[in-house]
């Protein structure tokens, strides 16, 4: 057996001497060259497969991010509802809830419907919570009731009178207010029933940024833009009034606010710039006029401003633990941290487990999920 091994080896090695002398190649020769072939070969399958996989991606994409943003809505609903959906009143005594009720709850029932809000009466002493989506709706509620209660007269047709006449008290001061706003950024010739839609910004918020407060604050900026831009300011400041203009109309009706607003313009007759500030502010328009991009601009800085829109502080915590948790969960892994505001993620893992290598693609996949 070991001669014929040795005899084996013998000839095996005479073999390779033979076919270097025919290819001209030594054995590491040989070798470097069909691993550079199978290289580049693989190059080709992995460029391929990637060229697939962003195609498909491309596919899939707006079908995914939407199927990721209702996640997320689900997931922090919770906290915003609790935290902004709310008002309180206040009582100077706890007997009054019994007479907000009313017989046979006839009062608490006609408070409901005229008012199209919930009112929650509980254990909390000196206290009723008025819950709604609709803001402007919440504050008309919690002037009707708080009139009531100084009145004394608290019965089904005082109800309906009082919210009423509360009615026409915030539908001619939101009119007013959008009238003020106009004259005092010089922007003459706006409907006015689109005053009155910017009076009622005051009574919508997005993220905590109240909307008015931001519609003013494009409306500025956008001016002082376009002024030094060369462009036409009143008309920037006008697209800037105007261009959330559909948010005033989301509680009350279906869609987007940039399809309401433009609709709204639209109807209104408004200026092109106006109808072209609407979408283009989201993106879903190409800017088509110096105006039109300073009222982008001005956008992006008011949202952006520190401290002008807030997050959930829980809604923070959570997600940072759940990106350590993507990570930790990954096989090797020993330790994982995220760190910069959640913007990194550390990764520690264990080096008997994975080689360097296995690393690099570990943390692909890591990203690739977060």
């Amino acid at each position: 057996m070991q001669r014929q091994k040795e005899e084996y080896l013998s000839r095996s090695d005479e073999a390779v001497k033979i076919i270097q002398s025919s290819a001209g190649l030594t054995r590491e020769e040989a070798k470097v060259l069909l691993l550079k072939k199978v290289e580049e070969d693989s190059r080709e399958d992995i460029a391929h497969i990637v060229r697939k996989y962003e195609k498909e991606a491309k596919e899939q994409g707006q079908k995914k991010a939407n199927y990721i943003l209702a996640q997320a809505t689900s997931r922090f609903a919770g906290e915003f509802a609790s935290e902004r959906l709310v008002n309180s009143v206040h009582l100077k005594d706890d007997e009054l809830k019994g007479r907000i009720i009313g017989k046979e709850g006839r009062n608490i029932k006609t408070l409901e419907l005229l008012l199209g809000v919930d009112i929650i009466i509980d254990e909390t002493p000196h206290e009723i919570i008025l819950s709604s989506f609709n803001l402007y709706r919440r504050a008309i509620a919690t002037r009707t009731i708080e009139l009531l209660i100084e009145d004394g007269r608290i019965q089904p047709a005082r109800i309906e009178e009082i919210f009423s006449k509360v009615t026409s008290e915030f539908e001619a001061s939101v009119l007013e207010e959008g009238e003020n706003i106009a004259r005092e950024m010089g922007v003459t010739g706006i409907h006015p029933e689109l005053l009155k839609l910017i009076g009622r910004l005051r009574y919508r918020a997005s993220y905590g940024q109240n909307a008015l407060g931001h519609t003013l604050e494009v409306a500025n900026l956008a001016g002082i833009i376009a002024a030094e831009l060369g462009g036409d300011e009143v008309l920037a400041k006008r697209a800037g009034l105007l261009h959330d203009i559909g948010k005033a109309l989301t509680h009350d009706k279906g869609g987007n606010h940039v399809d309401l607003g433009l609709e709204l313009a639209t109807a209104y007759n408004e200026d092109p710039v106006v109808l072209n500030a609407i979408p283009a502010h989201h993106g879903l328009e190409e800017i088509k006029s110096i105006e039109c991009a300073a009222v982008c601009a001005g956008d992006a800085l008011s949202a952006a401003r520190p401290g002008a829109r807030r997050e959930v502080l829980e809604s923070y915590l959570k997600r940072v633990t759940e990106i350590e948790e993507i990570a930790s969960h990954k096989h090797g892994v020993k330790q994982a941290y995220a760190i910069n505001a959640g913007r990194e993620v550390r990764v520690i893992v264990n080096a008997q487990l994975l080689s360097d290598d296995e690393t690099s693609l570990l943390a692909k996949e890591i990203a690739k999920e977060i």
